[in-house]
């Protein structure tokens, strides 16, 4: 498929709201008793446009875009980390700030990592099948379902990584950090919808991957493809 301005915009999105949550995820914030990280309020759209992604152009666009973002975010996190070691000048008094913000222990960014290849790659799979499955109908279904996975593995591999040990560490904190997400999917649906028809109806196809070779690291292989409907 012809790379179009469409498909570089949800991109854009996509890899935005990575690096978003990397920038806002140190702030906790409560409601009620639950006590969750910002980033649970921008994190769950990546999925969302990750879910745009592979129902209008297919997984094997899905695949670079996910690992497109696994690189800005370790590009990000690189240069953050640079930007820390530096010396800061001798009237700038911000630099224990700086560490709380964009400071990265080696733990916590392999469990950030880690959960988002298997979380995006599962949130994808999932959907592809699902649309071939319900030949394409139920739109809502497939969604939601392949985020509760997607967002679950991601939720479980990050806390257990991140946390495990710790005092830190509970399992009410997968719960809660999991529902959020999940629900930030389900109020997103009507807009989902509608952009998702506009993209259809403006690229002018339908992918269904259906010959597709869903192996992650299959960015070059000739042989996989989607159907176009």
């Amino acid at each position: 498929m012809k790379i179009s301005f469409r498909l570089l915009v949800i991109a854009a999105l996509f890899v935005t709201c990575l690096l978003t949550a990397n920038i806002i995820g140190s702030k906790v914030f409560s409601v009620g008793a639950f006590n969750l990280p910002a980033a649970v309020i921008v994190f769950p759209f990546s999925y969302i446009f990750g879910d745009i992604l592979t129902e209008v152009y297919g997984y094997k666009q899905a695949r670079k875009i996910i690992w497109l973002g696994f690189l800005c975010n370790l590009l990000f996190v690189f240069f953050a980390s640079m930007g820390q070691l530096l010396p800061p000048a001798a009237f700038w008094n911000n630099q224990s700030a700086y560490e709380a913000i964009l400071g990265y222990t080696p733990r916590l960014l392999a469990a950030s990592f880690a959960g988002y290849i298997v979380g995006e790659f599962a949130n994808s799979f999932v959907l592809a099948k699902m649309k071939v499955f319900t030949k394409g109908r139920w739109l809502w279904s497939r969604t939601i379902g392949s985020t509760i996975i997607g967002e679950g593995l991601d939720t479980v591999i990050f806390i257990f990584g991140a946390f495990y040990g710790t005092p830190v560490f509970a399992l009410v904190l997968i719960f809660n950090h999991w529902v959020a997400k999940v629900g930030i999917e389900v109020l997103a649906t009507p807009v989902t919808y509608k952009v998702v028809n506009y993209l259809k109806k403006s690229e002018g196809a339908e992918m269904y991957d259906i010959r597709t070779n869903f192996n992650p690291m299959a960015l070059r292989d000739k042989r996989a493809g989607s159907d176009a409907k």
